[in-house]
């Protein structure tokens, strides 16, 4: 029986989704799911809930917790990435209190930023301990990475890891059809392209039969900034930069420097930015999760629908060799896109087939979305550097290129931030020079 293992199987409603999918595809019916997660309760609900699934859809699948990572993975033939090292607390906290005594707030923190920065380093070193296992007992297994952050970590798997990996976020899935509903345009028929790099992937392209729909869109958000609403951060770039990017304004509220300053503080309340974001949906999350485990693990009967994610479809194009469009994360071979750098990982529409995941030329950007990219590339290689080398250095030179950070502390300040970052987290990061 061919295997897809699950790493991280305790984020059970991920894990629901993305397993859920495999059982109702037909393609799939015949493969072993096997789960893995370091907190044994957690990898036990998921199983129970699993198998619930399982057993009103039908489905041949076996669901198997292990207890042993390199178990788990052993013969696999594709893998799912979906772990968060250090949790919410200590290390989420952490990564939100710690910056706030120097004044620099965030929302998010997930992905670049110092918060971005800081999550790498301790997940980095977990993910290449999964690359030597997946090399020993699964080398020809396909990565599925959905944890943030995603440019960084897809980067490490691939050039650092060896094993093939492809990145996957939902952020280019979603982009078209919330922008079309917020401004009430019917999305039926669009044709669209988006490329760049994660979380600010570029939307180069929208048409309807043969016409451009920018114009129209860039006048419907103007009328839309004139009040409060939740995107208010992507429709001014998009106003002042031409383009719309992929991923919602509490993430681009902190890749950027010009909306989270506290020379100009009244810019939180015009662009209706959520300072501390993140921190308040894991409260809300945890809170509610012990209500929503007991009556998923209570339902005997509980049922699913196949969802948008993309990991069935991208297991069933290989075993089919029905070929499938993606937008992923993959390393800029060959300069996929041209004016970014070849060390960079990038997010460009991916053809997937039996051979496997196929990436599309895209050429440049335009230099302006390109120039904005490579502020963030510059962060993720050199926070790369930092993890690689064990160089204390690399990981304040990585805190200095960030562009929020660089535009509210001082170079003294930067140091001395990322020296109580190191301090604070203890254990959770390796050791640096």
């Amino acid at each position: 029986m061919s295997k897809i293992t699950f790493l991280g199987a305790g984020s059970t409603i991920f894990a629901k989704n993305v397993l859920g999918d495999v059982m109702l595809t037909p393609s799939l019916q015949e493969f072993e799911l096997a789960l893995f997660d370091i907190d044994p309760a957690r990898l036990k609900e998921s199983e129970a809930i699993l198998n619930n699934i399982r057993r009103t859809a039908g489905s041949k699948c076996r669901v198997v917790a292990y207890s042993d990572r390199k178990e788990a993975l052993r013969g696999a033939k594709y893998v799912v990435n979906a772990i968060q090292v250090g949790g919410y607390e200590p290390s989420t906290v952490i990564d939100f209190e710690v910056p706030k005594k120097y004044g620099l707030r965030q929302t998010i923190a997930d992905t670049i930023g110092i918060g971005g920065i800081f999550r790498n380093l301790r997940t980095i070193p977990v993910m290449l301990d999964f690359a030597r296992d997946i090399r020993e007992v699964c080398p020809d297994a396909w990565f599925l990475n959905y944890t943030n952050p995603m440019a960084v970590l897809t980067n490490v798997m691939n050039t650092y890891g060896g094993v093939k990996t492809v990145g996957l976020c939902h952020s280019v899935q979603v982009c078209v059809s919330h922008l079309f509903k917020d401004l009430g345009i019917d999305d039926t028929g669009v044709q669209s392209k988006i490329a760049g790099i994660n979380h600010m992937a570029w939307l180069l392209e929208v048409t309807k039969d043969g016409v451009d729909l920018y114009p129209e869109i860039k006048r419907r958000a103007a009328e839309r900034q004139k009040e409060k609403h939740g995107d208010m951060v992507r429709y001014e770039l998009m106003n002042r930069f031409g383009y719309y990017v992929t991923e919602s304004s509490e993430h681009n509220a902190e890749y950027h420097p010009y909306f989270i300053k506290r020379q100009y503080p009244e810019l939180i309340e015009r662009f209706n930015i959520p300072l501390d974001e993140y921190p308040r949906r894991c409260v809300n999350q945890i809170a509610g999760w012990a209500k929503m485990r007991d009556d998923m693990l209570s339902d005997v009967e509980l049922s699913h629908e196949r969802s948008h994610e993309y990991a069935s479809y991208i297991f069933d194009a290989m075993e089919t060799n029905t070929p499938f469009k993606i937008g992923g994360n993959v390393m800029n071979t060959g300069g996929l896109i041209a004016n970014l750098p070849r060390e960079a990982c990038v997010e460009v529409p991916c053809l997937v087939d039996s051979s496997g995941v196929t990436p599309t030329y895209v050429g440049d950007l335009p230099p302006q979305l390109a120039a904005l990219n490579r502020t963030n590339i510059n962060t993720q290689l050199l926070t790369i550097e930092a993890a690689i080398t064990g160089k204390k250095e690399h990981i304040y030179h990585a805190a200095m290129l960030d562009p929020h950070t660089s535009a509210e502390l001082s170079l003294d300040d930067i140091v001395s931030l990322c020296d109580d970052l190191i301090e604070a987290h203890g254990d959770w990061l390796p050791r640096y020079k």
